[in-house]
């Protein structure tokens, strides 16, 4: 699996989620059953009626044939050998976010977005939400994108639930050099969401 990280930061490096990789995915969204109908970061990449239908094992079995793709559903953080982190990264055109109602379309770039940071229990608050998310860019840079976006919550600075935590936060974006372009009808964990924006 030896390959150039697209981020080596804090100690820690970030490749892209390629088929070799796999079970790191499903280390990282993988339920712990497999036969559970959970997760695998599938609920705003794919439309909601095939979110609901895709059943059990189908759902890994689906994010296996991601990684099988020329472009890769995400990136992985690494400190060593150990998986610690997870970020999906996907032009925007191919996911539900192009059609929905309450996240604004800001122009016409072909624009990636952001949209899911995850961190591993035990490893929280070691700064791995900020390699993820410049990973992310990083493989979006390498795949061509001219701008990537993202629909954190914009917390100003409270508590935000950690099951909800996976969206990111305002604060996250602006110290990864992203800036607001957009407010949204959106919520998550209360807190309204934005669209934040950085150019490549």
């Amino acid at each position: 699996m030896a390959s150039t990280p697209l981020v080596r930061s804090r100690g820690f490096v970030v490749h892209p989620a390629t088929h070799a990789r796999f079970d790191d995915v499903r280390t990282m969204v993988g339920p712990k059953n497999p036969a559970s109908s959970v997760c695998w970061c599938l609920s705003h990449r794919i439309p909601a009626k095939e979110n609901r239908e895709l059943a059990g094992p189908a759902r890994g079995a689906y994010v296996e044939s991601l990684t099988r793709r020329r472009t890769k559903p995400g990136v992985l953080a690494y400190d060593g050998d150990e998986v610690v982190g997870w970020a999906a990264v996907a032009p925007r055109a191919e996911l539900p976010f192009a059609r929905s109602t309450k996240i604004p379309h800001v122009d016409d770039q072909p624009a990636w977005s952001a949209w899911c940071i995850r961190v591993r229990p035990g490893h929280r608050g070691r700064g791995i939400s900020h390699v993820l998310l410049e990973g992310a860019v990083a493989y979006a840079v390498q795949q061509g994108a001219p701008v990537v976006e993202g629909y954190p919550v914009d917390n100003r600075g409270q508590k935000v639930d950690l099951t909800m935590a996976y969206v990111g936060t305002r604060k996250l974006f602006e110290d990864a050099g992203f800036e607001l372009a957009a407010r949204t009808e959106a919520t998550s964990a209360r807190f309204p969401r934005v669209v934040m924006r950085r150019a490549t």
